[in-house]
């Protein structure tokens, strides 16, 4: 008898925090049509965020302006859980000067507009990185 064991520690896990139903959906199609090996969850909605936020995804993606939470609190929920600053990215529609004076350099990985093309291919590069990851 022959035992077959199946390892997914290869899977990355990817969190994005946003109210945007469409960018949602969007970004688990790109992300699951680009990189195999990454395992995106996504919610809509950022009090249940706050189950989820843990220390174990290899990114979490969170829009700054939301209803009922803004980005902000989360991030600083996500670092008070221990996820570490260099695994938060804060996007946002907002232009970068105004994103960098609400949240600093330091404060996360970086700061993104989510409609610019230039700062999309940032995210994408992170996410390529974590795909080659081992």
């Amino acid at each position: 008898m022959y035992l077959i064991v199946l390892d997914f520690s290869f899977m990355k896990k990817v969190l994005y925090i946003d109210d945007d139903e469409l960018l949602l959906k969007l970004f688990a199609e790109n992300v699951r049509a680009r990189f195999p090996n990454i395992e995106p969850v996504t919610c809509l909605d950022p009090i249940k965020a706050l189950e989820l936020i843990e220390p174990s995804y290899d990114l979490i993606v969170i829009d700054l302006e939301m209803p009922k939470l803004d980005g902000r609190k989360l991030l600083n929920f996500a670092i008070e859980r221990g996820v570490d600053r260099k695994k938060i990215i804060i996007f946002s529609s907002r232009e970068a000067d105004y994103l960098h004076k609400v949240i600093p350099m330091g404060e996360c990985l970086c700061v993104l507009n989510k409609h610019e093309t230039r700062q999309q291919q940032v995210l994408e590069m992170v996410l390529d990185s974590i795909a080659r990851k081992k």
